[in-house]
């Protein structure tokens, strides 16, 4: 069950059978670290010596331009096909058609790397559909594929694209679905987590305290099947 998946930085073990992307799903708690026996406490080690705190400075500033370098860097464009939303069926799954052949063709596609709440998880799995809705509904999108092409019910596993935006991300970040790592496809599995951590931290969508997300999709339709 999930309670409250507010932010923290540190605690001393997981919660048992709380899972996620990476295993495990971290929730509000007491046990936290940090260099002292506690934040107020006058037992911390200061002075810290002059010499570790210039190495500190030093590491300090080379991490800073190395964040500097990389967000300069000119981002990959992605590559794939471009296809007209046609319908959007939940905030993970949706119809398009494709003029791949110059043949136009109704595909469904799912999107690789989240997974959206159950209709029946109410109000996110509505909440999902229609933010998706909002985002492409009726639009061009860019298709773009990983390792693994199709799932289990053949639909077609894709990346959507627009106007430079990665949607998939965009709906982890935006705490309308949650970053899921269950298949062969992990191209962006590092951007999606980081988008997962960014909602959980801002306390966006299911992630927000006050009505929290109980159940993740998957524990819901394992228990409701």
């Amino acid at each position: 069950m999930i309670s409250n998946p507010v932010a923290e930085l540190y605690q001393s073990e997981p919660i048992a059978g709380e899972t996620s992307l990476q295993g495990k799903i971290y929730y509000e708690t007491e046990n936290f670290y940090f260099p002292c026996q506690s934040i107020a406490s006058l037992n911390c080690q200061l002075p810290i010596p002059h010499s570790q705190l210039i190495m500190l400075l030093y590491r300090l500033c080379a991490i800073a331009l190395c964040v500097l370098l990389a967000s300069c860097q000119k981002p990959e464009m992605p590559q794939g096909t471009i296809a007209k939303v046609e319908r959007i069926l939940s905030g993970q799954t949706i119809e398009v058609i494709s003029t791949a052949d110059k043949i136009a063709l109704l595909e469904q596609i799912r999107l690789i790397g989240i997974d959206a709440p159950d209709f029946q998880q109410q109000p996110w799995g509505e909440a999902a559909k229609q933010r998706l809705e909002q985002l492409i509904g009726g639009k061009q999108v860019l298709l773009e594929s990983d390792i693994a092409e199709k799932d289990q019910f053949d639909r077609k596993l894709a990346y959507l694209w627009q106007d430079g935006i990665l949607l998939n991300e965009q709906l982890v970040k935006e705490g309308y679905v949650l970053a899921s790592g269950r298949s062969r496809n992990t191209k962006y599995q590092q951007r999606l987590l980081n988008a997962q951590e960014w909602a959980r931290l801002m306390g966006k969508g299911l992630w927000n305290p006050e009505r929290a997300l109980r159940q993740t999709p998957a524990e819901f339709r394992q228990q409701n099947q």
